[in-house]
């Protein structure tokens, strides 16, 4: 066999393939005995059909074919083992000669993954280590303390009063939003609950319902603001039609040892403080962990080179449309709506995501050239430990096995694994 390598951009090759008739009539011999078990011929068992006679059957095209696809498959992986080659994505083949007793020719395109360089990256993580440590905060007691008002104000108890609106009441309103006397998208609520003061409406709405009461209706024009969510909206004036159906005193429990007790899970306020404070705690170390290591990304990113090829980078917005997916459906939304609702296509989104896509390759690859060349892997008893905790999820392993791709598991929890090390000794670079 013989192979000639051209490399081309963004970490494509070509290979150009040669096999002597000594080499491939090996598999010109596997197609007869192949084709001569499925095809059915009269008079003759199943794999003794004479090659000629199968020829009369099916052709003699279609047994080159078949051979060809043999020769391909075995003679492919032979010489990408051979020479190295990590190909990536589906390779474009094309059959240049296969007449029998001559040579078989073919040419492969295919992309591979890419020579990664890294450049002084563990200057680069120092000073990030050296500005985290600068930067880590602790809890504040006034973080305890609004957390605390925040769980206090969740089991406050509301009684309907015969009074005007005030701020820190609750109320009960139906409501009609018109722009040029027509309801808007979504602008028309009945029974709606809100506090007021807490500023979840545009800005004018809250304070336009305070000293209304039970019964009372009104109208009023406001602006929604300029950095409105909806573009559409944003700026633009419109009517409000409201409707004061409740209002309701709020009374918020005071944060003492009987609050305490009532949550069931403490004897004292101090006991329910230092639990907030250690939520607290773990809450920022997390916040800044994920920030941390955001920081080592872009560093090592601004010093990684390589030539990612397309398939990679499509793959990568691939994974980026399904996260979004995820993302929307938490919030009761398809990505068809979403497409709708901001006028894109999907080929529109996934183009916008480009950039975003090219680096998060970047990044993986520069996570994996670390880990290579710091010879860190996870233990083999790790990874178990890592996809059992996934798989405890599941009754049996039959489940398992029928639900999930196991061997796609196993390189996921590696991988996670790998980086998880990757960055516990970036963390350690001082």
């Amino acid at each position: 066999m013989r192979v000639d390598i051209t490399p081309l951009p963004d970490s494509e090759v070509t290979l150009s393939i040669a096999l002597s008739w000594e080499e491939w009539k090996k598999d010109v011999d596997k197609a007869v005995l192949t084709l001569g078990k499925s095809v059915k011929v009269e008079g003759f068992r199943a794999g003794k059909v004479p090659r000629e006679v199968l020829e009369r059957k099916i052709g003699k095209g279609a047994l080159l074919a078949e051979a060809a696809d043999s020769a391909i498959r075995r003679s492919y992986a032979t010489l990408l083992r051979q020479n190295d080659i990590e190909a990536i994505g589906r390779p474009e083949v094309t059959l240049n000669e296969h007449e029998e007793g001559g040579e078989f020719r073919y040419t492969v395109k295919t992309a591979r993954m890419p020579e990664v360089t890294l450049e002084s990256w563990e200057e680069k993580i120092r000073e990030v280590n050296r500005k985290q440590a600068n930067e880590t905060e602790g809890v504040t007691e006034s973080e305890v303390d609004e957390a605390l008002q925040k769980i206090a104000e969740s089991r406050a108890k509301f009684v309907t009063v015969p009074r005007e609106a005030r701020t820190g009441d609750g109320v009960e309103i139906d409501f009609l939003v018109l722009q040029e006397g027509v309801p808007i998208e979504n602008g028309t609520s009945k029974g709606h609950h809100l506090i007021l003061g807490k500023g979840t409406f545009i800005p004018g709405f809250e304070e336009a319902i305070l000293g209304m009461q039970a019964g009372e209706e009104k109208q009023f024009n406001l602006s929604f603001p300029l950095e409105y969510h909806a573009k559409h909206l944003a700026g633009k004036p419109a009517r409000f039609e409201v409707k004061l159906k409740a209002v309701e005193e709020r009374t918020i429990p005071e944060i003492d040892d009987a609050f305490a007790a009532s949550l069931g899970a403490f004897e004292t306020a101090e006991a329910l403080r230092a639990s907030v404070r250690g939520g607290l705690e773990k809450e920022k170390k997390e916040a800044q962990k994920e920030s941390w290591r955001g920081e080592m990304i872009e560093a090592i990113v601004s010093v990684t080179h390589a030539e990612l090829p397309a398939v990679l980078v499509s793959e990568e917005r691939g994974k980026m449309l399904a996260e979004f997916e995820l993302q929307l459906s938490e919030i009761n939304t398809t990505l068809e709506e979403f497409l709708e609702k901001s006028k894109k296509t999907r080929e529109e989104l996934e183009a916008q995501w480009t950039g975003q896509a090219k680096k998060r390759v970047l990044s993986a690859l520069a996570l994996e050239k670390i880990a290579k060349d710091r010879d860190i892997e996870p233990t083999h008893e790790e990874v178990e430990a890592e996809m059992n905790r996934a798989l405890r999820y599941y009754r049996t392993v039959r489940q398992a096995e029928k639900d999930i791709d196991l061997g796609r598991l196993h390189a996921y929890s590696a991988g996670r694994l790998r980086n998880e090390k990757v960055f516990e000794y970036l963390e350690g670079i001082r």
